[in-house]
Formats: structure tokens, sequence, C-alpha cells
């Protein structure tokens, strides 16, 4: 006689798992609501005769938060990565993060790189005497030199 083994791994309550989802789902709209809220709030304030940069960068800053926040639970949730070991956890994050920090030394590259070129690095004014100096004077009335 051969006696079948029967494990319970893997096996999850289905009502666990769907409450789980409905938690995600409620918190997931909240903060979409909230960014919705603070988007409106942005465009309001820009419409003002005289925005107040900081207060927008402060609302811009935490739409940037509830975003991870929102990214933090789709891939904890969705993705199964809540659920992981320590290690796969970490063999995921690390590069994502190094890839960000990618991402915003570029940006910050490119930014710097584009104020550069558009004051010609500090050689517009000699440009502009270069051509005053080179610049033949338009003749009047056909009279010669």
């Amino acid at each position: 006689m051969s006696q079948v083994a029967t494990a319970d791994i893997g096996h999850h309550d289905d009502r666990a798992l769907v409450k789980r989802i409905w938690k995600t789902f409620w918190i997931l709209l909240i903060i979409t609501i909230a960014e919705l809220g603070i988007g409106l709030t942005i465009y309001t304030i820009h419409k003002g005769e005289n925005p107040q940069h900081t207060l927008v960068l402060m609302f811009k800053g935490l739409v940037c938060i509830l975003t991870l926040a929102k990214a933090f639970y789709i891939v904890s949730v969705f993705m199964h990565l809540g659920d992981e070991i320590r290690n796969m956890i970490m063999t995921i994050v690390v590069p994502l993060a190094l890839f960000v920090w990618f991402i915003v030394a570029f940006l910050w590259d490119g930014n710097a790189w584009k104020n550069l070129r558009n004051t010609d690095a500090g050689s517009r004014i000699y440009i502009e005497k270069t051509h005053e100096k080179t610049s033949i004077p338009a003749k009047q009335n056909g009279q010669k030199d």
C-alpha cells in the first residue's frame, strides 16, 4: 500500500486573500484621491496672480511620496514581493534604487548642461562684441567711403 502525503504548503485562505486585496484597493483609492486633490490644488495655485513656488514644490514632493507609497503597495500585494524572503526583496529593490539614482543624476546633470548652454558658458558677451566689430555699417544714400 502506498501512502499519499498531502501537504498544505502554499495553501492560503481565500477569504483572507480577498480581504487583503480589498484593503489594498481602498488604500490605493484614498492615495489616488489625495493625489488628485493635490494636483487640482497645484493647478489652482498656478492660475493665481502670484503663485507661491515653495508651496507648489512642497505639494509636488508630497505627490512623489504618495506615488512611491502606491508603488510599494502594488509591488507588495499584487506582485507578491511582500511575501518573499529578505534576500529576494533586496535583489530587486537595490538595483531599482540604483536605477532611480541614475535617472535623478542624469536629470540633474542635464539641467546643469541646459543652463550652461543657454548662457554659452559666459561667452555670449564675447560673441556679441565680436559681431559688433566685424559688422559692416550700412551705407547711407549711396555715399562712398
